[in-house]
């Protein structure tokens, strides 16, 4: 039906409009039936539709197949729009042949510490490059006809207390680093946007006045819904009273009376539960629109499978970084030479060239419909070579194993080439914990260096989400990292090594040395509380500005082709901040392809300060294109130079602003690969700030550490004490990992490991990590989406805390919700767990 918002709206009960702004289960909005107003069905992304199989037959569980694309750390290496735009495309397709309204993704945080266990669903370290690409996702997944939920906004920078952490952030930071991407998505037109477990600034994301109202919608002009995150509302009333429009999923409380009772009481002003309900309602009127214009179209809701997976393929080598490729006896190791010089003997070494690893674990986790190895891809394209594979290390566990890494080095020796694959495992890269360390699994070091002292045309093949440590990476000619490929990446690795694709990628994240390169690892990261001290020195902001050697810089990738550029021009040498913030700052250069393979190039655009100023990075992304050529050909490229790497966020009048001053502007193939570079000045903006405050911060050397003193001036405020609650103090949004002093808290633990091991079970499609630790991370407050009522929430706490006068007495309520007017609903949502 076609229906008026407003019109709707006013025909609506209190209790319906309570109803419409919390889920029905775990992913669908109910419909309104008395007017004839459907409903809502909404799944995970971001790289598949993780479509839950009892939303299609009730007795089912599991998930449905779908096509597995590369994870967004793939996604970012692209540095390609117009790609990302179209895995946002295919995504619809299939969205909307599984009847799903709402996809959630993309995910734009920043990628502030290489060890976050999500890192693998994020595209950048970097707010420019991760807000363009997810634009661009969003553009293609909404303009297939799908809507977009960009998250988690915000702050969402670390699994490790995700419930419950406090996150402390300059505000500069806030604004330069952690929110653009966010504004790039609204900007994009993103029709809804996810808010976040933790707390910012001391208040929780879905309950933040200042962030889902002032900012989002009355700054940046966001009209569309704001979701929570899945059983991150921790006070309904406050939350849609700040502008929370959906509470996602159904939890075990009494929402609708709750809310109509906070109405009538005046707690809650009718308004802010018609602004949710209008919300709702308008993703429900996109979404009607959209079924009732694919049947009328003809093949509209179906795709091809195949067709998804060749662009699944496609799509992860364009990803793929090319870290080193030095040449041995004269010529590099990638890629393979065909024809006469074809190797006759190949040997493929690592469990993972058998048992792929493609994709992350978490909410994420998709069950494709086909899944490539690299062991069979390359039999498929070396027909007349003798491919010979070994596992060379354990597969499931870190254990070491000598001799399979001895059969490795006999194996590789007796080959022309050898070809390792190793990385991470799934229990390192999870949703819900993070890394420990930046470390591969020491049989894969191990191996690694074993292969390569047998044969030195070795190439290695990484495997993993976010960076790792690479301790042998002067000692081997060729890595590829692969990242997370997804269900092709064994097909799209063939097709990089064997030269029919050009590795694509360019890193969208430093690789450190090791983790102690990073300042981040040492800051506090709870237990109540995480600072990030280091402001907007983030990720290569730091490294540069620090002069921090890396393992590979931002931007970092190499080709099996070589491009020359020439004729570099930058359209100003000075120029008004009106100007520069309106687009009118442009550098331009000729890219040709000088080599004998096509391929394709990033130009790189960084800026940076040469007169004095307020304290910033040395040099800043502002600008990138990617251009594929063939051998030969050449293409003039232009790149606008965005205003935002040359602002800065003015606290005290709280707008951004562009100093006056000069600048340099490097056209770079990357962050230290610099082609050319030129001279601007800017005018007519903002005095330069010249005081003299905060000078911990205007020369960070590589030694130095941000305390807690100087971080608190950077704030002119007072740090809260950073300590854990106490016995006796324990609350529902207590971590278990504080529990652990009372029996019932390690009670508590066990029982939210074999809720966790049981919805992991089947498919694998929730968390890969060990059970008893993934239970630690979680809350008491979370527990309500297994069914638990807050009554019983309130109960737990009271045992934990040793209150069993208040456990029996709120236990007595329990049980008056088990056998009076809300049994019904209870015991429904217990069932369908």
């Amino acid at each position: 039906m076609n229906f008026d918002v407003d019109e709707v709206l006013g025909r609506l009960t209190i209790e319906e409009k309570a109803a419409l702004t919390i889920g029905l289960g775990s992913w669908q909005v109910a419909p309104i039936e008395r007017l004839g107003i459907p409903g809502l069905t909404m799944t995970d992304g971001p790289h598949g539709v993780r479509k839950q199989a009892r939303l299609v037959d009730p007795s089912a569980s599991g998930t449905l197949s779908a096509t597995c694309f590369p994870t967004a750390s793939l996604l970012g290496a692209t540095w390609d729009r117009d790609l990302l735009e179209e895995v946002g495309a295919a995504l619809a397709r299939e969205a909307r042949a599984a009847e799903v309204d709402i996809l959630l993704g993309p995910g734009v945080n920043i990628k502030r510490t290489p060890l976050c266990g999500r890192n693998f669903e994020y595209l950048s370290e970097d707010p420019m490059l991760s807000g363009e690409l997810g634009a661009a996702y969003i553009r293609g997944l909404q303009g297939g006809g799908v809507d977009a939920c960009v998250k988690h906004f915000a702050a969402n920078n670390q699994e490790h207390r995700r419930y419950s952490v406090n996150a402390i952030i300059d505000e500069r930071a806030l604004r330069e680093i952690y929110l653009p991407a966010f504004k790039a998505a609204v900007d994009a037109g993103a029709a809804t946007v996810m808010s976040a477990y933790n707390r910012v600034g001391g208040t929780y994301a879905t309950e933040h006045l200042g962030l889902l109202t002032h900012l989002l919608r009355g700054e940046w002009g966001f009209d569309g819904a704001v979701i929570s995150d899945w059983g991150a509302v921790n006070d309904r009333i406050a939350s849609l009273a700040a502008g929370m429009d959906l509470q996602m999923p159904e939890d075990g409380g009494d929402r609708v009376p709750e809310t109509v009772a906070a109405v009538r009481a005046g707690r809650l002003p009718i308004e802010h539960l018609d602004r949710a309900a209008r919300a709702v309602l308008g993703l429900i009127r996109r979404a009607d629109e959209r079924r009732r214009d694919a049947t009328a179209e003809q093949g509209a809701g179906s795709f091809d499978p195949e067709e998804q997976h060749r662009t699944a393929a496609r799509v992860a080598a364009a990803g793929m970084v090319l870290l080193r490729n030095e040449p041995v006896d004269g010529t590099p190791v990638l890629p393979l030479p065909a024809g006469p010089g074809a190797p006759r003997r190949i040997a493929v070494i690592g469990a993972f060239a058998s048992e792929p690893r493609f994709q992350g674990s978490g909410s994420s986790r998709v069950v494709p419909t086909n899944v490539t190895t690299l062991r069979a891809e390359l039999r498929k394209r070396l027909p007349d070579s003798i491919v010979r594979y070994v596992p060379g290390y354990r597969r499931h566990d870190d254990q070491d194993s000598p001799t399979l890494r001895q059969i490795a080095a006999t194996e590789a020796a007796e080959a022309d080439i050898a070809i390792v694959a190793v990385g991470l495992p799934e229990s390192a890269e999870t949703e819900g914990i993070d890394r420990r360390s930046l470390d591969l699994p020491s049989p894969h070091d191990a191996l690694v260096r074993a292969v390569v002292r047998a044969n030195p045309r070795t190439a290695v093949v990484v495997v993993s989400g976010a960076p790792v440590a690479l301790p042998w990476r002067e000692e081997v000619p060729a890595i590829v990292q692969a990242y997370l490929g997804g269900q092709a990446a064994g097909a799209a690795i063939a097709d990089v090594v064997c030269g029919r694709a050009d590795p694509g990628g360019r890193l969208a994240e430093t690789f450190p040395i090791a983790l102690v390169d990073n300042p981040v690892h040492a800051m506090p990261f709870g237990p109540r509380q995480v600072e990030y001290r280091e402001s907007v020195y983030v990720g290569y902001r730091w490294y540069d500005t620090a002069d921090v050697p890396v393992a590979y810089p931002f931007g970092h990738g190499l080709s099996f082709t070589t491009f020359d550029w020439t004729e570099p021009h930058l359209s100003h040498d000075r120029i008004s901040a009106a100007d520069l913030a309106a687009g009118g700052l442009v550098a331009s250069v000729t890219v040709t392809n000088t080599g004998e393979r096509a391929g394709s190039d990033v130009v790189q655009v960084y800026v940076e300060r040469t007169s004095p100023g307020i304290f910033r990075p040395r040099r800043t992304l502002a600008g990138f294109a990617k251009v594929h050529l063939e051998p030969g050909e050449s293409t003039r490229v232009t790149v606008p130079v965005d205003s935002a790497g040359l602002r800065t966020w003015d606290v005290s009048g709280g707008s951004f602003v562009i100093e006056d001053g000069s600048w340099k502007v490097h056209l770079s193939r990357s962050l230290i690969d610099v082609v050319t570079t030129h001279e601007v000045e800017t005018v007519d903006g903002a005095a330069p700030h010249t005081a003299s405050d905060c000078r911990a911060y205007h020369a960070p050397a590589a030694d130095y550490v941000f305390s807690r003193r100087v971080f608190e001036e950077l704030l002119d405020a007072d740090l809260p004490d950073n300590v854990a609650d106490r016995p006796g103090e324990y609350t529902e949004n207590t971590p278990v990992a504080d529990l652990l002093s009372s029996r019932s808290g390690r009670r508590l633990r066990e029982l939210i490991a074999t809720a966790i091991r049981r919805d992991s079970s089947g498919d694998g499609t929730v968390f890969a990590g060990d059970p008893r630790e993934v239970a630690l991370e979680v809350v008491p407050r979370v527990t309500m989406q297994a069914g638990l009522t807050p009554e019983t929430v309130q109960t737990i706490v009271d045992a934990v805390n040793g209150d069993w006068r208040a456990a029996l007495r709120d236990g007595g309520q329990v049980v008056r919700a088990l056998t009076g007017p809300r049994r019904e609903r209870v015991w429904r949502r217990l069932r369908g767990r």
